[in-house]
């Protein structure tokens, strides 16, 4: 019986099947990098606010503690935003007339908070309590990044599940003690012993268990 398909169909094969192959293992490593990616995340991205705060000016500038605009967050799960009263506890005396702080004199007058938009927003199906963190000597940079210097504020980690657990795994990479949590030049000299020793003292639980984050 005559041959039907030329033999180079067999080399026409193995390279349509391995094309194949790597076509879709390229597909699938490209879906994890735009998952990744800022514009999936939001990392790195600057979003517009009613009003342009600057942490660089007000926390690296003027040194205010994070709780005195986050006054719930070492009792809540939520940090808490500033009310307008609380800003214009200074801005009633301070660049009072300025026309970009006008939204805050109006939500004060019209007794309105700001709408303001949440950067670090993760999905409603993730629990995180800012209290638990903080009382076990987990900075605020830890998560949010240098605050200090940022102009306008930004999203600094992916907030990824993998970024999460990579610190509930190895906790004593990044536990400090208490009383620098709030501290953003705080830098340890040897984190590896004084990680273990806090972890220890602080009786730090390394849950990587799913209730732990999904409830």
């Amino acid at each position: 019986m005559a041959q039907i398909f030329h033999p180079s169909f067999n080399t026409i094969s193995k390279v349509s099947i391995f094309g194949a192959l790597f076509l879709v293992l390229g597909a699938l490593w490209l879906m994890g990098a735009v998952n990744r990616s800022p514009y999936m995340t939001g990392q790195n991205v600057v979003i517009d606010q009613p009003v342009p705060f600057s942490h660089e000016h007000h926390v690296g500038g003027l040194g205010i503690d994070c709780r005195y605009c986050h006054s719930a967050v070492e009792e809540s799960s939520f940090a808490g935003m500033p009310s307008s009263k609380t800003c214009m506890g200074c801005h009633s005396q301070i660049f009072a007339d300025a026309p970009m702080l006008e939204p805050v004199r109006a939500s004060f007058r019209l007794d309105r908070s700001i709408p303001w938009v949440r950067v670090h927003d993760l999905p409603d199906f993730a629990y995180f309590d800012h209290s638990i963190h903080v009382a076990k000597g987990i900075g605020c940079a830890s998560c949010h990044g240098p605050v200090d210097r940022m102009p306008l504020l930004w999203q600094d980690a992916p907030l990824l599940m993998e970024w999460c657990l990579a610190c509930h795994r190895e906790p004593e990479r990044f536990v400090r003690p208490r009383q620098e949590v709030f501290n953003m030049a705080w830098t340890p000299e040897d984190q590896a012993r004084l990680g273990a020793e806090l972890v220890e003292r602080y009786q730090i639980a390394k849950r990587t268990d799913c209730y732990a984050c999904h409830r």
